[in-house]
């Protein structure tokens, strides 16, 4: 059979990566994209870039309450929105270019039957169909959203103005990043979640400091509080809680997760399931040659993950046979303050439920002159490994702990055991530092 493309990627967010190398390797391919300004996806424009940008500026803002600091400084939402337009408008105008070679395709589209793509009437047939249509904010029933009042991250980052006051729902990543955000820049901030923890996955330290830490940073916290409507009225958004009471706030953040976009699916030889679309170990749906990467399978919401899963199709296509992913292996943070958290590898709660045998290293940095002076007292460096004795993974709770996990992702990939590890000799003085002396501690 003939086919218009070797490959036809559906969805312009991480999709762009494979398509510009597969292209360059001299496949024809499609780009279908519904909003063709906004490739790059819910990463670039309204996910972790912007939101990280945001998350600086407030940084910032909190890091200068210091005595020794003189003057209030106060946030200019219109002017970081204006900044970060820029920025997001540059960056887009630069994967556009990287895609010279690729037939972008500016519509909606849905795999109508195998091999095929439709696009508002028009059908485009493809030897391989890699989906990467990402996902959407999820909202529970009981609230209602109206982008006003009850809002996601959508609104959030193309605010002009801060709110005076706001609740933010949900204690994932989206909504410790926006608590985190809205308290340092100086907003009387509400975390409500469903638990009596944070980090339930953490080590028990880290998740008792990054509770305390939000406390530290002036956030109101309602833990085991479930919410069972939440509605825009002229007083403020009205909640009702599960239990029975009530309250007001200006603003309500809906950070309750995000749901797989799998509705472009619509032939029956391509499985969805609950979290996603399914696929094997290769990213390959049920249906050959068909493929579903990113926040669409359900497997890892991450934008890097979804990266290197293209990345991986699209090397098969070619048929080089690369090493399957490892998705245990992929970096995972959140980025709150002034302490982030991240993980990489197996942590304290995966060798327990596996009832595997492990070991574990705990540094705490309270007391150091260097966590001290970068307001990490809070922060802790975790660091495990296997019954062999090799390095199996790490929980960092520090200042860019986004940054300092690397070292334990590159031990993960190049399989290091304890008594290598031990050699490593890193920089004084620095956050590494206390990762070196929980290596020399296993």
């Amino acid at each position: 059979m003939n086919y218009d493309y070797d490959i036809v990627f559906l969805g312009g967010g991480l999709n762009y990566a494979g398509a510009v190398v597969a292209s360059k390797a001299g496949l024809k391919c499609a780009l279908v994209e519904k909003n063709p300004g906004h490739l790059g996806g819910t990463c670039l424009h309204n996910g972790c870039i912007p939101s990280k940008m945001y998350l600086e500026a407030a940084r910032e803002i909190a890091g200068a309450d210091k005595p020794w600091i003189e003057g209030k400084l106060h946030l200019n939402m219109a002017k970081l929105d204006d900044a970060k337009e820029t920025l997001l408008k540059r960056a887009t105008e630069a994967i556009t270019k990287q895609c010279a070679r690729v037939d972008i395709v500016a519509g909606e589209g849905r795999v109508s039957a195998p091999h095929t793509v439709e696009v508002e009437g028009k059908k485009l047939t493809g030897r391989h169909i890699v989906i990467g249509t990402g996902s959407h904010p999820f909202i529970p029933e009981g609230i209602d959203y109206d982008g006003e009042g009850v809002i996601t991250s959508d609104e959030v980052l193309n605010m002009r103005a801060l709110p005076e006051k706001i609740a933010v729902y949900g204690d994932g990543a989206i909504g410790l990043e926006m608590a985190s955000f809205f308290a340092a820049a100086g907003v009387p901030t509400e975390l409500i979640w469903r638990h009596d923890t944070l980090l339930r996955r953490a080590h028990p330290m880290i998740s008792a400091n990054a509770l305390k830490q939000m406390e530290s940073l002036g956030v109101t916290l309602r833990p085991n509080s479930e919410i069972a409507t939440a509605k825009n009225t002229k007083r403020g958004v009205h909640i009702t809680f599960k239990e029975g009471s009530e309250h007001y706030v200006p603003t309500l953040l809906v950070a309750t997760g995000r749901h797989a976009v799998t509705d472009i699916v619509q032939t029956p030889e391509i499985a969805v399931g609950r979290k996603g679309i399914e696929t094997d170990i290769h990213f390959e749906t049920s249906l050959a040659d068909h493929y579903a990467i990113g926040d669409c399978n359900g497997k890892l919401q991450l934008a890097h993950a979804a990266r290197a899963e293209v990345l991986y199709v699209v090397k098969r296509i070619l048929g080089k046979a690369p090493e399957p992913i490892r998705l245990e292996r992929i970096v995972k943070f959140i980025h709150t303050l002034p302490c982030s958290y991240a993980l990489v590898g197996n942590v304290r709660t995966d060798f327990e439920k596996a009832e595997e045998r492990y070991s574990e290293s705990v540094v705490p940095l309270a007391g150091l002159p260097f966590a001290e002076t970068h307001d990490a007292h809070l922060g802790v460096m975790v660091v495990y490994a296997d019954a062999e004795g090799f390095i199996a993974g790490g929980e960092i709770f520090a200042p860019n702990a986004e940054e300092l996990i690397a070292t334990v992702a590159m031990a993960l990939g190049g399989e290091l055991d304890i008594a290598t590890a031990k050699r490593t000799i890193l920089a004084h003085p620095t956050f590494s530092e206390s990762l070196e002396k929980a290596f020399l501690r296993l």
